[in-house]
């Protein structure tokens, strides 16, 4: 553990240097940096408020506040950084700067919506980087048609996300919240509880998308002797997948039916958009367990609402919702048998740390006109990525 403590910090020594100023204007969330110098880059970074949480852990780099570590390092090259919370407002602080900005910065946790509208506005637009992974607030045929480059710091966070679902699966499976809320409140019925409680040995577990964070997941639930099923565009290499003990099902509404908890780990695309919807969830098993922390358009929202309320679904957790921030009156919230959150799986401090550095690795590359890794790009040359396409 103290080996462990240990690298952490060393990993994160040259960010927090970098995050010593955290003195922003609260009633404007929007901090301009630096001023613009001949020949300089212009950057836009739209992230969550943290308030007073900012100041409680040094590697809180995902905010307003810290803006990913990188304040002094761009100004020391001459940049012009621009940070902001404010992205939904007619006339909010991303418009008024989206015109003219070169180098936008988001995040999935607190998305920038790249609209085509807004591409057009964006005259000298040159670079769009995802804080994470998931770059599905992009218009991505817009931003190809544009001649953007779009990437995102691939693998970031897939340690994180496949924890948090598991960690689901587990609170769905065990009746977990029930028991929670019952000692919040002061109450003891065990029974209330355990009517509905299970153990996950034994059970069929099947994810909808099996790259890197359908992998993680399986290669976790392995100890738990769960029959593993995984439904993807192409199959694991066999070696792996034999060493998990997972079987390939090539048809996804084949598969549906034969299990348990359902996870859901495939990108939103034009294809998958609604994916989930009434029909296809009645395909599901009755009293199916569902974890979505992909994408929370993937699913028909009223159709979720309906199948719990019946009992066809009896649980549903995640931490994705459409839109983002999810307003006061989305029904997810109050639906029942659900372990929802928000957007938090894959925005732990690990994962900052780790989607702070690879931002600044694809700007200073982007810098210099050097190439990014491969696998990070999701618009490059005006071609998307394989899995957006």
């Amino acid at each position: 553990m103290a080996m462990a403590m240990a690298a952490r910090r060393a990993s994160a020594s040259a960010f927090r240097a970098l995050t010593s100023s955290r003195n922003l204007n609260s009633s404007i969330l929007t901090r301009d940096l630096h001023q613009a110098s001949p020949g300089s880059k212009k950057i836009v970074g739209v992230f969550y408020t943290a308030n007073e949480y900012a100041e409680k852990n040094p590697n809180f780099l995902g905010c307003v506040e810290s803006a990913l570590g990188l304040r002094e390092w761009l100004e020391s090259q001459g940049h012009q950084y621009i940070i902001t919370d404010d992205k939904d407002r007619p006339n909010c602080e991303l418009e008024k700067h989206i015109p003219d900005a070169h180098v936008l910065i988001t995040t999935p946790f607190h998305p920038a919506y790249v609209t085509e509208e807004r591409i057009k506005k964006a005259k000298n637009l040159e670079l769009v980087l995802t804080a994470g992974i998931g770059s599905d607030h992009v218009d991505l045929k817009a931003a190809a048609a544009a001649g953007l480059t779009v990437a995102e710091v691939t693998g970031s966070n897939v340690v994180s996300v496949a924890e948090d679902e598991l960690m689901r699966i587990l609170i769905l499976v065990r009746n977990f919240l029930p028991g929670y809320q019952q000692v919040v409140r002061g109450e003891w019925d065990v029974a209330a509880i355990a009517y509905r409680a299970y153990d996950l040995e034994g059970k069929t577990v099947g994810t909808v998308g099996c790259g890197r964070i359908g992998r993680l997941l399986l290669q976790r639930l392995k100890p738990f002797n769960c029959n593993l099923l995984y439904h993807d565009r192409v199959k694991m290499d066999p070696e792996l997948e034999n060493q998990i003990g997972a079987k390939f099902e090539d048809d996804l509404d084949a598969m549906l039916p034969k299990c348990d908890i359902i996870v859901i780990n495939t990108p939103l695309t034009e294809k998958t958009k609604g994916m989930f919807d009434k029909d296809r969830i009645a395909k599901c098993k009755k009293g199916v367990y569902i974890v979505n922390n992909a994408r929370g358009a993937i699913m028909d929202t009223q159709a979720v609402v309906d199948a719990c309320n019946s009992g066809h679904i009896a649980g549903y957790g995640g931490d994705v919702w459409y839109p983002q921030p999810a307003p006061k009156d989305h029904p997810w919230r109050y639906m029942p048998n659900h372990a929802m959150t928000p957007h938090i799986s894959g925005t732990t401090i690990d994962a900052q740390l780790r989607y702070a550095a690879g931002v600044k690795d694809m700007l200073e590359s982007h810098f210099k006109g050097e190439e990014f890794p491969l696998e990070n790009y999701i618009v490059k040359k005006g071609e998307l990525a394989p899995q957006y396409r």
